[in-house]
């Protein structure tokens, strides 16, 4: 399922250190979203570097990345510190807009119409996006369909049935998605950000690998779950087990 020469690199620094520190700054998301999003922007270009050097043997300079739902552009200042030309695409303007960045190539759009043309990209990332799209796997294909033959195509996404699956509604999303969000919502007096159904769906492990593994467009190169420390990578390879104790799978895909 992993070609080790793709995630050595990421492997060495996917401690349990990082896994706990990690889980640390995650508890700031409705509080100090600056300190969750930092600590996630920070991981994923750390991510992206390591795999794309493990494929290729290159670093990003001059390399275009993608990011497909990239909010505001939290993302931004990280991976052009890392020599990239980051391109955030997000669809909803209030969210493009919500903590007052600028970033000047950021493009309005749908992952599920990505408005570039095939090929036109060198990397294309998604973090914590599937799982807030109907159709995640239209998505998926979308993010291949632009990226450049050899280029990488890396999908990160949260699984429902794992302990963040419900995001805010969690942990009470075991019962129903639905019976999660009624009671997000009598406790708060007000319907949670990410609403079952709407912009929460039930996504999980096996239905990002079967995809992997199936779609025509692109080659599986590594499968593992993004926040555990690589000693605890063998989860993926367990069927129904995967879904509850992985919490968020990477899939990464060469294009074809």
């Amino acid at each position: 399922m992993t070609k080790p020469e793709v995630t050595r690199s990421f492997g060495r620094r996917a401690t349990l250190k990082r896994s706990v520190r990690l889980l640390g700054d995650f508890r700031h998301e409705q509080s100090a979203p600056d300190i969750f999003y930092g600590a996630l922007a920070r991981d994923s270009v750390e991510l992206i570097t390591d795999l794309h050097k493990g494929h290729t043997g290159r670093s990003l300079d001059g390399l275009t990345v993608l990011d497909v739902g990239g909010g505001p552009g939290y993302f931004a200042e990280v991976f052009e510190a890392a020599g990239a030309r980051y391109v955030p695409v997000e669809p909803d303007p209030s969210e493009m807009h919500a903590a007052g960045l600028t970033v000047g190539a950021a493009v309005r759009g749908s992952g599920l119409a990505l408005p570039f043309r095939d090929g036109s990209v060198d990397i294309c990332f998604s973090s914590n996006v599937a799982e807030h799209v109907s159709d995640p796997w239209s998505m998926a294909e979308e993010m291949l369909r632009v990226t450049k033959p050899g280029g990488l195509m890396v999908l990160s996404y949260t699984l429902w049935w794992g302990p963040f699956g419900g995001h805010e509604t969690g942990p009470w999303h075991i019962f129903g998605g639905e019976y999660a969000a009624r009671r997000y919502k009598r406790r708060n007096g007000r319907e949670p950000k990410n609403r079952f159904g709407v912009s929460l769906f039930e996504v999980g492990a096996s239905d990002g690998l079967r995809w992997a593994r199936g779609t025509a467009n692109g080659s599986l190169l590594a499968a593992f779950p993004r926040y555990h420390p690589s000693w605890a990578w063998w989860l993926v390879r367990v069927p129904l087990v995967r879904e509850f104790l992985v919490s968020n799978l990477v899939v990464v895909l060469e294009k074809r």
